[in-house]
């Protein structure tokens, strides 16, 4: 097992059991109020802290990770719904491609593509997303404890909105505070919680 496995591993066992993050469930208020259920990939979806409330919505899910045994515990999961249409690809997102979708659901995932990587990587996600589908994640600022980090990504405020150039920001935090990771170590954070929906 490599470094990164062994991060990711600690990573998704600090985050079991924790509730979705806020920029899916306002997507899928959006997606509600338009009375929409269709088809989701999350990128790094670990053992579903996102996916599982997607399935359990109706929605089908292609959820792809790194870390195998994440994966295969999202599989195992006791609230995994009945009949769920779940598949699984273990691999990074930055190099696995996806299918067209509604809904793009990236919760703390982007940062982790190479800089010179990025821009590939948003622009096929840009390209899968369907007419009004939406994006839910983040962004990591500037000043984030980890900007610098080799292998990780951040964007100025004015950069990261440039990246939804002519779709619908329908949620735009930026978040700036001294902190814990889930692995209990203390870190700057500086993110943008995002939620945009396409052109229709």
């Amino acid at each position: 097992m490599d470094a990164d496995e062994k991060r990711f591993r600690a990573y998704h066992a600090a985050v079991a059991g924790r509730p979705p993050r806020a920029t899916l469930l306002r997507a899928l208020a959006a997606f509600e109020a338009e009375n929409r259920v269709g088809f989701a990939v999350d990128l790094g979806a670990g053992e579903g802290r996102d996916a599982i409330v997607l399935l359990q919505l109706g929605w089908s899910v292609l959820a792809i990770d790194s870390d195998a045994t994440a994966l295969a515990r999202l599989r195992a999961r006791r609230d995994l719904p009945p009949g769920a249409r779940l598949v699984t690809r273990h691999g990074s997102f930055v190099d696995v491609s996806w299918p067209r979708a509604d809904l793009v659901n990236a919760s703390f995932a982007l940062p982790l593509c190479p800089p010179e990587r990025f821009p590939d990587l948003w622009a096929r996600l840009r390209a899968s997303l369907l007419p009004g589908g939406r994006f839910a994640g983040q962004l990591y600022g500037e000043r984030d404890g980890w900007a610098g980090r080799p292998g990780l990504t951040t964007h100025g405020r004015d950069t990261a909105r440039a990246l939804f150039a002519g779709w619908t920001i329908e949620m735009f935090e930026e978040e700036e505070t001294d902190a814990v990771t889930p692995r209990g170590e203390a870190k700057h954070w500086h993110i943008f919680h995002i939620v945009a929906r396409a052109a229709a």
